[in-house]
C-alpha cells in the first residue's frame, strides 16, 4: 500500500497541472475592421449561402411611380440578368462587352445600392477613412462615420467617395455621395425599412430630406443553398 503523502502528492501535482491549463492565455482573436463589423451587422457571414439575388430598382419622385430595372445576379457564377419588358438579356460579368457594357454600368449602380454594405468588403481598391463622429445629413443627429473612397483611374466612377453613417449596432442609416472626392455632396440620403432575407439585411428605402424621392427596392429575392436561421 502506498504512503498516504504520496497519493495526496499525485493528487495535488494533477490539480496543479489542470489549472495551469485553463490559465494558459488563448491567442487572441484578429480585431475586425469598422467595414467588417458594418457588412457582418447586415449578415455578409450569410453570404457565402447566397445563390441568386433578384430584386427590381426604382427611384419615386412625388407621386410618380419609377418604372424600375429588374435584375437576377448569380454571384457564384457572376451572371446577370437584365429583365426589359418582354426581353431579358443574360451576360457574364467575366465577358463585359459592346453589347453588355450599358446595362452592366446600370447593374452595377443598382447592385451597390442595394449592397453597400458588402461593397466595404468586396472593393478592395478603394480606401476606408477611420471613423469619425459627424452630424448625419438628413436625421442631423450625431453618428459615427467613415468615408470610402475610390481610386482616380478605373471601375465605371473613378474617384467618388461616399461618406457612410452608421449607428452604435453598425447599421448604415444615412450617407453622402461627393462625386469626384468633392467638397459638397451631390446626394444623401436615408437608409431605412431594413428587411431580412436569408439572413441578408437590406434596407428597402433611401429618401432625401424633403420625402418626396425615394429609390427603393421591390421584388426582392435572396435564395441560398441552405436555409438561414
Amino acid at each position: 500500500m502506498k504512503p498516504l503523502y504520496t497519493i495526496l502528492f499525485v493528487f495535488i501535482f494533477m490539480l496543479s497541472c489542470k489549472s495551469d491549463k485553463s490559465e494558459t492565455p488563448t491567442k487572441d482573436k484578429k480585431e475586425l475592421t469598422i467595414a467588417e463589423k458594418i457588412a457582418n451587422a447586415h449578415g455578409f457571414e450569410n453570404w457565402k449561402n447566397v445563390t441568386e439575388v433578384q430584386f427590381t430598382f426604382a427611384v419615386d419622385r412625388d407621386t410618380i411611380k419609377g418604372s424600375g430595372r429588374s435584375w437576377s445576379w448569380l454571384p457564384k457564377k457572376d451572371s446577370v440578368y437584365a429583365f426589359d419588358g418582354n426581353d431579358t438579356l443574360k451576360y457574364s460579368r467575366k465577358n463585359i462587352n459592346s453589347t453588355s457594357i450599358t446595362p452592366d454600368r446600370a447593374f452595377i449602380n443598382d447592385k451597390y445600392w442595394l449592397l453597400v454594405p458588402f461593397q466595404l468588403i468586396w472593393d478592395t481598391t478603394a480606401t476606408i477613412s477611420e471613423p469619425v463622429k459627424a452630424t448625419a445629413p438628413i436625421s442631423k443627429t450625431d453618428m459615427d462615420m467613415i468615408t470610402i473612397l475610390y481610386p482616380s483611374e478605373g471601375g465605371y466612377t473613378p474617384g467618388d467617395a461616399y461618406d457612410i453613417y452608421y449607428d452604435k449596432h453598425y447599421m448604415i442609416k444615412e450617407w453622402s455621395f461627393r462625386k469626384g472626392n468633392s467638397e459638397e455632396p451631390q446626394l444623401s440620403n436615408t437608409f431605412e425599412n431594413y428587411r431580412d432575407y436569408n439572413g441578408i439585411k437590406i434596407a428597402i428605402d433611401h429618401k432625401k430630406d424633403n420625402g418626396k424621392w425615394n429609390l427603393n427596392f421591390t421584388d426582392v429575392k435572396v435564395k441560398t443553398e441552405i436555409k438561414v436561421f
